[in-house]
């Protein structure tokens, strides 16, 4: 039986959040599967597509690339990198025997359109999205894949999809009127010559206006809720070896926050905040993360920038903003060594040290291709080590540690949750004392008083003076 906990968003967020996956896979800029979906609607409508219609070709064109991580490690081998040689099979640059040999890949267009039909499943979006799914590599004249079906037996959803698809990023790659020349000679090839002209006829004023539309949310799909869990799935496809990883991720953490005392709202939010933060992993080839050992300075940067993407990734969808946020800090360290921003101890909250460390334990918890699993006993120790080192909270760990080993309580330490100078500010504040004369006391900035009491009002879950001095009495810290 599954134990994750369940972390509900928006139908509309989900949807978001895939595509921006998808898009990252295919080596397409964040929002591409947007600007498609966009573009897809407006060619519906001008063929008198009624609400529903309309519905089915949003989730088609956000859903598009959903079953492309599953296939990213075939593509890793037929490619060499499975990102920069994916954008170029999309844009046209592919060499003609990579092309080639792509044309022949039908089992990795299999894998791609069961897993994007099995999302559209999980979501219960409906057969017709299911199916327009499952059809967006074949084409007019039959020379598609996986099936090669000839054109009776392709919705015009996939027409519409991969027409608005080809629109947006032949034009971005070689300018408007190139990428128009290239669809009209697709007709009755690749997409009916009718609807390839429809397009044509509107491409231009279309193109102009999508700055001018709204965000992923606005969509028509609703707001009824469905599980995160499932883009944490669609994320850890990439790699073989990462199945489940989020899930594990997310159950240590928010049973680790619980131990912590953390309030329940921001336990969700580090629930999804695991659910979620190897999603800028899409943007880094499989052989880069297949690679044993450490890699050169150019790849290290590019894994670097993975929380980068997460962040980014998240930022324009509302629900997940907060989430993400807490994300994009997975791989932040304690002493500064952490990536992307390299973030010191201080600006590194609960949320953001319980997170962290939750990864590093079910990375070593879990094989790779280059080691086995350790130990719940190794793993303890590794982590302890590491705390020792500066890189985590060592309290962190503990709970971290207990969390894994179904532990239902945990004693947070109370002489170490705040810092000696930080007991000592919040002893002469506690005494009246205003931040100006606490920095006069301590011979330090007023700056730096405000910052320690910031720490210290996180550190005890308070927002004011007074309950700071009260939840300081009661602990011990001060007297």
């Amino acid at each position: 039986m599954d134990s994750t906990p369940r972390f509900d968003v928006s139908l509309n967020t989900a949807l978001a959040a895939i595509a921006q996956v998808g898009d990252l896979s295919m080596g397409q800029p964040l929002g591409h599967s947007t600007r498609v979906a966009r573009l897809a609607r407006q060619l519906a409508q001008e063929g008198q597509a009624d609400s529903a219609q309309l519905a089915v070709v949003e989730q088609v064109a956000l859903l598009r690339w959903s079953g492309c991580t599953a296939n990213a490690d075939g593509f890793a081998h037929l490619l060499g990198d499975d990102v920069d040689g994916r954008r170029a099979m999309l844009d046209g640059t592919l060499n003609a025997d990579d092309m080639n040999a792509v044309h022949k890949a039908a089992p990795l267009a299999v894998v791609h359109c069961e897993v994007a039909g099995e999302v559209a499943n999980t979501l219960e979006l409906g057969a017709a999205v299911e199916n327009g799914l499952c059809r967006v590599f074949e084409t007019f004249d039959g020379t598609g894949r996986p099936l090669g079906l000839t054109h009776e037996h392709i919705p015009e959803v996939a027409y519409q999809v991969v027409l608005a698809g080809d629109l947006d990023i032949l034009s971005r790659a070689h300018g408007v009127d190139a990428a128009l020349k290239w669809i009209s000679e697709q007709s009755d090839r690749r997409y009916p010559a009718a609807l390839a002209a429809l397009l044509v006829r509107n491409a231009k004023d279309w193109l102009a206006g999508l700055d001018d539309t709204a965000g992923p949310q606005d969509f028509s799909s609703g707001e009824r809720p469905v599980c995160l869990s499932l883009v944490g799935d669609v994320i850890d496809l990439k790699l073989p070896w990462l199945a489940g990883h989020s899930r594990q991720v997310a159950q240590v953490a928010v049973e680790a926050a619980r131990l912590w005392g953390l309030a329940e709202p921001k336990r969700a939010d580090i629930g999804k905040a695991a659910l979620i933060h190897g999603l800028g992993r899409a943007a880094v080839s499989n052989h880069l993360w297949n690679t044993a050992g450490p890699l050169p300075y150019g790849a290290t940067e590019r894994v670097h920038l993975v929380p980068y993407w997460t962040q980014k990734a998240t930022r324009s969808i509302s629900e997940l903003r907060v989430p993400g946020e807490i994300a994009a800090h997975a791989y932040e360290r304690l002493d500064g060594s952490g990536y992307y921003r390299g973030a010191p101890a201080q600006a590194l909250d609960a949320e953001n040290r319980l997170l962290g460390t939750a990864v590093a334990w079910v990375a070593l918890r879990s094989a790779r291709p280059w080691r086995p699993a350790y130990s719940e006993s190794e793993a303890a120790t590794l982590l302890k080590q590491d705390a020792e080192r500066g890189l985590f909270d060592g309290e962190i760990c503990d709970a971290v540690i207990a969390a894994a080993r179904g532990e239902r309580t945990f004693t947070q330490p109370k002489s170490t949750l705040l810092t000696p100078r930080e007991c000592h500010i919040l002893l002469q504040i506690s005494q009246g004392s205003s931040n100006k004369e606490v920095a006069r006391n301590l011979a330090i900035s007023p700056s730096t008083v405000r910052t320690h009491m910031e720490s210290i009002f996180r550190k005890l879950g308070c927002s004011t003076r007074a309950a700071a001095t009260l939840k300081g009495l009661t602990l011990g810290l001060i007297g």
